[in-house]
Parts: C-alpha cells; structure tokens; sequence
C-alpha cells in the first residue's frame, strides 16, 4: 500500500522507526501525570479486592511483629541487667515465637503480592491486546510496530515488577514507621525528636533526586519502545536489508538508539544507586545521635541500657522503611512512565462501527462521488474522484505508484474516511453503514499475504467460520492451491508459522486467493493478488478467478496489465485523479496514458 505509507505526517513518520528523520519521539510521550496515573493503576486492584484484603492483613500482622520484637529484646535487656524483674525465659521464648512470626509473614508476603501483581498484569494486558483490535488502521500505519510492542511486554512487565517488589514493602513501611514512632515516643520522646534530624534529610534528598530519576525513566522507556521498533523492522526486512548492503548502515542506527538508551539506563542507574549509600549514611548519622545521647540520658536515669539497645534497633526498623519508600518510589517513576504510555494507547479512540448493516441485495453496485481525501491535510491523494463500478463486473485500476489506487480500496473498506464526497453501494451511503457489515460484505486480497499462526485449513476459514470442508476444497482447487497443500507434511493440518515462513511466497499468495474465495463475498478486491506466483500460475488463477467473479463486483489494482486486459472497464489513474476509462481495446486504440504504459512493458522499453 504504497499510497497509504507515503502520506502520514511527518511527525508520525518519524514514529515509524529507523525510516524517519532522526526517530526520536521520546519528547512527544510526557509521563508527567503522576497522580492521576497511580490512581488509575490503582483501580485494577479493585478486581482482586479479597486478596488485597488478605495481603493488608498478612502485613499488618508481620508489621506488628517487627514493631514488638524489639521492645522484648530491651526487657530481656534489662532482666538480664537487673533494672527490670520478670521472667527471663518466657521473654526470651515470646522474642523467639516473634521473630518466626515476622519471617513467616514476610514470605506470604511475597506470594501474595506477585499473585496479585499477575492478575493486575493480566487485566491491563487483556486490555491493551483488546484495545489494539479496535483501533483504527490508521493508528497502526502512523505508529512504530516495535514501539507498540513495547508497551504490551516491557512496560507492562515494569508495571508488575513494581507492584510485586513494591506493594507489600509499601504497607509494611508505612505502618512500620507509625508502629516504630509509636514506640519510640513512649519509650523516650526526648531522642525521638532528635532521631527526626535524619527524617528531614531523607525527605530533601528524595525530593532532590526524584525529578532526575523521572525525566530519566520517560526517556528510557521511550527509547526502548523505538529500539524495539528498530528490530522488528530489520528483521522483518531482512531480505531487503541484505540484498541492498544496508547491514552496516542499519548497524548504526541501531547502535545510536542503542548508545542513547544506555546513556539514559547508565543516568537513572547511577541516580537511583546514590540513594541506598546516602540513605546508609543518614541512618549511620542516626545511630550516632541515638549512642551519644541515648548515653546520657541514661547516666542521668532517663532511660535503661535496654531502652538504648531497644532505640538503636527502632532508628535502623525507622531508618529501612524510609530507605526503600524512597527507592519504591523511584521505582513507581519507572512504574509509571510505563503505565502512562501503556494508558496512552488505551485512551485512543475505537475505530467507530456503529451504523446500519448494508442492505442485502444479490446486487453490489459501488459508486464514488465526488471524492475527496488526504492522508495528511494539504496534501491531496484523490480529487474530485468519480467512478461507478457496476454490480458483477470487473474494474480494474491502473497506473504509477503513487496515483491513489489502494488509496481506493482503503476508503472503500473504510479504513479511513473521506474528507468530502460520497461512497456508495446500490445508493446506500457508507458513511452510514457500520464497517463491520461492510467487511462481511467484502474480500480482499493483498498483495502482502499475511497468513496466521494455525493450520492451513484455518488459515482458509479466516474469513468465514461456518465454511464447510467441502468449501475449503473447492476454493482451493479453484485457486490451484489443492495441490501443494496435500503435498505439505500435515496435510490441510499443517501450521503456517512466521507468517507462512515455511511455504514459498507464491503458495502463500495462493492461500490469501483461496481465503477471499472461502469468504464468499459479493464485493471483491485483488490488490497485485497475483504479483507473486508465476507466469503459468498466474494464467491459470486468472481462468478461475473468472468464474470465482461472475456475478461477483471486482475491483482489481494491477501493474502487470497482462492480469487486467479482459476487465470490463479499465480506470487510468494519475495523481489522484481519472485521466482514462475504457476496455483494453478502446484504450489502445486512443493512444493515451494506458497505451503508453501497455506498449512500454510490452515493446520491454526501460520502466
């Protein structure tokens, strides 16, 4: 569709990956909606609200545990000392029942909260996969495959790695530090209130880092998305890649993403790795201040030796969980960024299919009226196109690439809509008409075979589910593909893998002909149906295709004009405009455009 991939805007182009101009849309996708994307990541929880409550009560209860251990370790202190009198060994069993407790807690935890994290993951990935069957073509012409593929796998993983390292550390820091301030206060509010030097700085060297590791992580994750996009079109254009010497240079453009992408990677990495020694050295700061005036306070009998022992153990249980909701939180920057672009996706508009079915009538007459249309506005593709094609006979379009034929077929299909004019079908508008029962209505074959990850024979009823076997053999016989497909290994069974990798390409040219057939529409579009099989093959599928479009409207797009001479009209096409209509004979015979291109690949001048 050559029309089609030369006319979005410059913007988009640069979407597509390594084609563009620089590629870099890294900008263009701002993660700066921090809050209104946690609230939004959030709601998925609402799904699973049991196993939340479970996850809160298993933290709680471990919390709780941490929270009173140490309180047991300062009695046993002061049994031993002999500033306090109880029960050495009951103490000493309950510190022990405690601490066993708190571990078993931490490991549900864990399991809990990546089940949880799983079926958050499976949810918003459901979601994305069923939001990109809905999108208009047009959005997936406009944007990078990679890129989009990016967002279904690693920034949907980055959402469920955070959640399932963070959450639970989240709860248990959050009530950690209110259990452990708790203590602290009714142990001594006095070295309280000094322990908060190190809550101050904590709190200005997360804010202080937190912009950077955000700006970061956008970058990085954009970048990876067009990394992605780099790859898959580099393999899937391999062929072309080798056959033209362009290793090296996709080399480069490759290594340029890739060198920039680490550059971000190596930035939020070394940003990120400051916190863990600086928030060691404020804790370290912390125990210095407890030691030195919890010392005092206890030669002047404020407090016991235990209480000490007790308030080192709660600055460090108070000093870790402000540690790791810093680096939750540089991790929900990530987290986030990610999200975001996943949202992005999920905000797009549907592809619109309300409207009324098309009438059903043994008789498919298409008319363009009046035809406007630009992929991109100010620059025209078809103007003032006008073209009736009656029901059951075949038009066929030819003309330079670039003139708007498959421009035709896509607003025929209403893979866009037009800008001005009219498209009808025996006078039904179709900007009225839902596109899905215009799809069922029409076959289309490319001339890109795009064939499915399953058997032959489901690959055929793609189309059409309550085909019959008998059906499928018919289409396949008629399409001179019955033959190869019993030859296959498994028969009608054997799975197309890698688009149809290991059949040749005119076999899988074959199969998308027999595919139209088995739909058994009753409007018909070839676009190059037969670029790929021989000349042989290609005068045998003309014979069937013959009968296959009887009583059939067919609109066929061919270069090679050998496959168009017995069309019942002929529509010359230049610059989005009809410069000539006509049969073969009458074309000839006028020695313009059509003649002109006829005797150029006949008389095998250059072309």
């Amino acid at each position: 569709m050559a029309e089609k991939k030369g006319k979005v805007s410059d913007v988009d182009f640069r979407r597509r990956g390594p084609g563009g101009p620089g590629g870099m849309f890294a900008e263009a996708e701002k993660a700066d909606k921090f809050g209104p994307t946690l609230k939004r990541i959030f709601k998925y929880f609402l799904s699973s609200k049991l196993l939340m409550l479970v996850l809160f009560l298993v933290v709680v209860f471990g919390t709780l545990c941490g929270i009173i251990a140490p309180k047991l370790q300062s009695n046993a202190i002061d049994m031993i000392a002999g500033s306090m009198k109880g029960e050495l060994y009951r103490t000493l069993v309950l510190m022990f029942i405690t601490y066993l407790f708190f571990s078993a807690s931490r490991f549900f935890q864990d399991y809990l909260s990546a089940k949880l994290s799983q079926n958050v993951v499976r949810k918003m990935r459901r979601e994305l996969f069923e939001k990109l069957l809905d999108l208009p073509v047009k959005y997936l012409d406009q944007h990078s495959h990679g890129d989009v593929m990016s967002r279904m796998t690693n920034d949907i993983e980055n959402v469920s790695t955070t959640i399932s390292q963070s959450l639970p550390s989240l709860f248990s820091g959050v009530l950690t530090i209110i259990g452990t301030l708790a203590m602290m206060l009714v142990l001594c509010w006095q070295l309280t209130l000094l322990s908060f030097v190190t809550v101050l700085i904590t709190i200005i060297v997360t804010r202080a880092l937190s912009g950077k590791i955000r700006m970061y992580s956008r970058r990085r994750q954009a970048l990876l998305g067009e990394l992605n996009g780099k790859a898959e079109e580099i393999i899937t254009g391999y062929h072309t890649v080798v056959a033209y010497n362009h290793q090296k240079a996709s080399d480069d453009e490759f290594n340029t993403t890739s060198d920039e992408l680490t550059k971000a990677s190596i930035r939020i990495n070394s940003i990120a790795g400051v916190f863990g020694p600086m928030m060691n050295s404020i804790g370290n700061l912390g125990f210095i201040v407890v030691a030195a005036f919890g010392g005092m306070f206890a030669l002047n009998g404020i407090i016991s030796v235990g209480v000490i022992s007790a308030f080192i153990v709660y600055s460090k249980q108070f000093g870790m969980p402000m540690n790791h909701l810093a680096q939750i939180f540089n991790q929900l920057q990530t987290a986030i960024a990610g999200a975001e672009r996943v949202f992005n996706i999920l905000d797009e508009e549907n592809e619109d299919m309300s409207g009324e079915n098309l009438v059903d009538a043994e008789e498919m007459e298409v008319r363009f009226e009046d035809v406007d249309f630009s992929y991109v506005q100010g620059k025209q593709v078809l103007n003032d196109f006008t073209l009736s094609v009656p029901s059951g006979k075949k038009v066929a379009l030819v003309g330079a690439t670039g003139s708007g034929k498959t421009t035709v077929v896509n607003l025929l299909m209403r893979f866009y809509d037009i800008d001005s004019g009219h498209i009808y079908i025996n006078g039904q508008d179709l900007a009225d008409v839902s596109r899905s029962d215009l799809r069922k209505n029409v076959a289309i074959v490319l001339q890109d075979t795009m064939l499915f990850t399953d058997t032959v024979r489901n690959n055929l009823k793609y189309g059409n589910a309550d085909a019959t076997e008998d059906d499928i053999r018919l289409a396949a016989r008629m399409s001179h593909a019955e033959g190869f497909i019993e030859a296959l290994p498994e028969g009608w069974d054997t799975v197309m893998v890698g688009s149809g990798a290991n059949i040749s390409h005119g076999q899988r040219q074959l199969l998308a002909i027999a595919r139209a057939f088995v739909a058994d529409a009753k409007i018909l579009i070839l676009d190059e149906a037969t670029s790929n099989v021989d000349t042989r093959t290609e005068k045998a599928v003309q014979n069937a295709m013959q009968k296959i479009m009887e009583d059939r409207t067919s609109i066929v797009i061919a270069h090679r004009l050998s496959t168009i001479i017995d069309s019942d009209l002929i529509v010359v096409m230049d610059h989005g405009e009809i410069v000539e209509m006509g049969t073969h004979e009458d074309l000839l015979n006028a020695g313009g455009k059509y003649a002109e291109l006829y005797n150029t690949q006949y008389a095998g001048s250059a072309t």
